[in-house]
């Protein structure tokens, strides 16, 4: 079983693969939602990523130029990539959804230090004008978004600006045995805050891990104040909600069945974090 649009980057999966012919390519489908398809293209041990996105998982391509290729973040191989198709270096078969230890989220944490320890230089991504914005544009929040913004405003000030994956969790994260890498860059921006590290700790408590250890593990390999990733996790949380209601709303209820359902537990936990922020 191949891609049906394999023909658009047939080249350079041949070329990477080493295969003679595209009949030559074992398929195997990894992920297919409303907005993204991805493939592994396998001939013997050579095997390559492929991806195809539209709406926000379209400008993956262009994450690459701006933020992942002149930062040396630690994502795969770009080989190729046009008109939202992408051909990757295939970094693991292994992702921490799949086996979700305590040993892969601190070794994840370890990752995204490694991440935010890039210097960059603005604008920020998420401004704090942006917050007030994000909640007329979603229009079902009943609660005051002041002290969130004032949050951010503040967090502006204290913290320098650093790299956002955007969707930091088990699924995007791959490890090969040895190394562990961050796939799935295309909502990548920059900012103070860490929602990076709140969505990774979210998941690892649903699983039934600690916090502690994840929060400890990240602020020693970053050489972070505890006190100020504190503050950046309950930003960030916030900014996550955020960002994760706009989607749904103006995106996943038209490409993700079931996603409805996922509206109100968002906007409950939207409601405490800006509450802990007051």
């Amino acid at each position: 079983m191949l891609p049906a649009w394999l023909e658009t980057v047939s080249e350079p999966v041949l070329q990477a693969t080493q295969a003679p012919s595209a009949d030559a390519l074992h398929g195997e489908l990894l992920r297919q939602w409303g907005s993204s398809e991805v493939w592994r293209l396998s001939y013997g041990l050579r095997s390559v990523i492929v991806k195809r996105g539209t709406d926000a998982q379209s400008g993956e391509g262009t994450a690459y130029e701006r933020f992942v290729i002149p930062l040396g973040l630690p994502a795969p191989e770009l080989i190729w990539a046009a008109d939202g198709v992408l051909v990757l270096a295939d970094v693991g078969r292994v992702t921490l959804e799949q086996e979700p230890s305590a040993e892969g989220f601190l070794a994840a944490a370890g990752l995204l230090a490694e991440i935010r320890s890039h210097a960059v230089s603005g604008p920020t991504g998420f401004a704090p004008e942006h917050v007030k914005e994000l909640a007329d544009r979603i229009g079902r929040i009943s609660f005051d978004v002041a002290p969130l913004t004032e949050a951010l405003a503040a967090l502006h000030q204290q913290a320098p600006l650093g790299v956002v994956h955007g969707d930091f969790v088990p699924k995007n994260l791959v490890t090969d045995g040895t190394r562990w890498t961050a796939v799935d860059w295309p909502l990548v921006y920059l900012a103070p805050h860490l929602s990076d590290l709140y969505t990774l700790i979210r998941d690892a408590v649903a699983l039934g891990h600690d916090r502690g250890p994840i929060v400890a593990q990240y602020v020693e390999s970053a050489g972070a104040d505890p006190f100020l990733v504190d503050r950046q996790l309950l930003v960030g949380g916030a900014c996550f909600c955020l960002r994760a209601l706009d989607f749904v709303i103006a995106e996943g209820l038209r490409t993700i069945p079931g996603s409805e359902d996922w509206i109100d537990p968002l906007l409950a936990e939207l409601e405490g974090l800006v509450e802990q922020l007051a």
